[in-house]
């Protein structure tokens, strides 16, 4: 019930339009109890030989109808304007919280259960908000209306027509406490078949070429049948549980069928109030069926709300500073016995001290694992080291509001991310603000101004889902004007001239020499052309700086990044 309750609260936030949702429902209700009133007097009326008020009572039950069916259709309308509303406010909270979850969160998490999480959880939440109240409140109002009407007009049978209710409870309880089990499994077997479809069409480049279409549709097939046969659990349960409830509701009306018509025969029951008691007990179980069914509603958007209220809960990235003053960043980084490790067993980083000045460039050179995409990634606090101090310009790290820290910060990777959506769009990420004439002229800085000229739409063409319709290079010089456009004082590299052919790395060095000046550079390569400049090569081994200086001296010492230099691990392209 705690869930429930937590995900309740969303329906605070627009109290007119669930007040407006249940005035409607409850007038559409009230309107029920007309019929077999009308139905009572006219079958009375017939049996008496008068006729003479049968179409006014026959134009009563159809306003009634109306009526009913008049408040219904405002009720949709403001219902769904709710339940939209719900939707929105609580998919917004749940995606504005899963952008400021660190990193290292989502290290562990597949995308296409996030995707789901996100999606299909919150529909099914929304439904048992919405229309679980709403239905619920209706159903309830409804059997106490037509209890009280029964017992008025006879009140033995209306005991009769009560006698399976104990049964029916019984019958609901025993599936809200056995459903969560059932409802768990079925939404983790989706979420891991969604997951699984993401990578696939991700990796369907990857699939085509390794000729891996058979052994990733029987992956999925397997996925997807234990999604299949979670569903098949939970409906076979619904299969004996929902019929055996209206099986005890039908012994209700067939008890009341039986007695009532006892009463009739010996005269203490007349043929018309007979007829409106078997309408009423009709009405009855009617909503009791409804309960039923919302209870299978109540018990998948519970489920889901737990997944949902799991990411809610999980703590955002803390940051001490973020209402401070923004700051102007020189670019003076600073490591001081800097220790980090993703687990306990495992350390990825080990006393790492090191000293940047404003505008040189510190080259980090080691064999893959060394632990040199995960230092400057402290630098962003992508992830918070665990001992030691890094201090921007004497500021220490934690103590900088991360806005302005990553503000501060540019980065190119080797596996340039740009988004499904046009050349601008993707430059404006650097700098949202930027003119036509600015964002061409960066693309001249970073060597992309030709190839996005010959383009059909230039600044307007769309580059497609990570942008598949450039090459690596042409990528990543989009990636390199857009950091161009951020103008950050600090810059990271990482591998960023890596998988290109020559000509291609010759016009992707030049664009990093022009972004590299006057600031702060991290370089991370496998190539000794891309670091043999350097102000300070590091070489890192096993999470330490085993080797430090410039390349010259680094050679001369014949240690490990000479080493690396004669094989072919630092080997220059020819």
């Amino acid at each position: 019930m705690r869930t429930v309750a937590r995900v309740f609260a969303y329906l605070r936030r627009h109290p007119g339009m669930a007040a407006g949702t249940m005035l409607c429902a409850i007038l559409s209700t009230l309107m029920v109890t007309v019929f077999p009133k009308v139905t009572q007097l006219v079958v009375n009326d017939i049996r008496g030989g008068r006729g003479d008020r049968l179409w006014w009572l026959v134009g009563i039950g159809a306003a009634a109808f109306f009526v009913r069916d008049a408040f219904n259709a405002l009720r949709i309308i403001l219902n769904n304007t709710f339940e939209q509303r719900v939707i929105f406010d609580l998919r917004s909270d749940l995606y504005s919280h899963i952008q400021r979850l660190p990193l290292r969160w989502f290290d562990d998490r597949a995308t296409g259960d996030i995707m789901t999480r996100l999606l299909e959880d919150v529909t099914a939440v929304e439904r048992m908000l919405i229309d679980g109240i709403e239905q619920g409140a209706v159903a309830v109002l409804q059997i106490i209306i037509v209890g009280a009407m029964l017992f008025h007009y006879h009140a033995k049978l209306a005991w009769l027509a009560l006698i399976p209710i104990p049964f029916l409870a019984v019958g609901a309880l025993w599936y809200t406490l056995t459903a969560p089990k059932r409802y768990r499994v079925q939404r983790k077997a989706a979420s891991a078949m969604n997951a699984l479809l993401h990578d696939n069409l991700a990796g369907i480049r990857q699939i085509k070429t390794f000729v891996r279409e058979e052994e990733e549709h029987a992956r999925f097939n397997d996925v997807s049948g234990k999604s299949r046969d979670a569903s098949l659990g939970i409906m076979h349960v619904w299969a004996l549980y929902n019929p055996s409830m209206t099986f005890l509701a039908a012994v209700g009306s067939v008890l009341v069928l039986g007695f009532g018509g006892q009463e009739v025969v010996a005269g203490r029951l007349g043929f018309g109030e007979f007829t409106a008691f078997l309408l009423l007990v009709g009405f009855l179980y009617d909503p009791i069926g409804k309960l039923h069914s919302l209870n299978q509603l109540v018990q998948s958007g519970r489920a889901a709300g737990e997944r949902i209220l799991e990411i809610l809960d999980e703590k955002p990235e803390a940051d001490e500073a973020e209402h401070a003053p923004a700051i102007s960043v020189r670019g003076d980084v600073e490591f001081e016995d800097v220790s980090f490790s993703y687990s306990e067993e495992l350390p990825t980083l080990r006393h790492i001290s090191l000293r940047a000045k404003p505008g040189e460039t510190i080259a980090l050179v080691g064999p893959t694992g060394a632990g040199k995409s995960t230092l400057v990634n402290l630098i962003t606090r992508f992830y918070e080291y665990d001992d030691g101090e890094i201090r921007i310009d004497g500021t220490p790290l934690r103590d900088l509001p991360r806005a302005v820290l990553r503000t501060a910060v540019g980065m190119v990777t080797q596996e340039s991310f740009l988004f499904n959506g046009t050349v601008r769009d993707n430059l404006r990420l650097g700098l949202p603000t930027a003119s036509d004439e600015r964002m061409w002229q960066a693309l001249a800085d970073a060597n992309a101004k030709a190839f996005i000229e010959r383009m059909p739409g230039g600044l307007d063409t769309i580059v497609g889902e990570r942008g598949v319709k450039l090459s690596v290079g042409e990528k990543q010089r989009v990636s390199i004007a857009r950091a161009l456009l951020k103008d950050p004082p600090i810059l990271v590299l990482d591998e960023a001239t890596a998988s290109v052919d020559t000509e291609t790395e010759r016009l992707i060095q030049q664009a990093l020499d022009r972004l590299m000046e006057k600031r702060t550079s991290f370089v991370i390569a496998h190539r000794l052309s891309t670091v043999r400049h350097a102000d300070l090569i590091l070489v890192l081994e096993r999470g330490r700086i085993v080797e430090r200086g410039t390349h010259d001296d680094l050679l001369a010492s014949g240690g490990v990044y000479a080493r690396l230099s004669a094989g072919s691990f630092l080997a220059e392209k020819k």
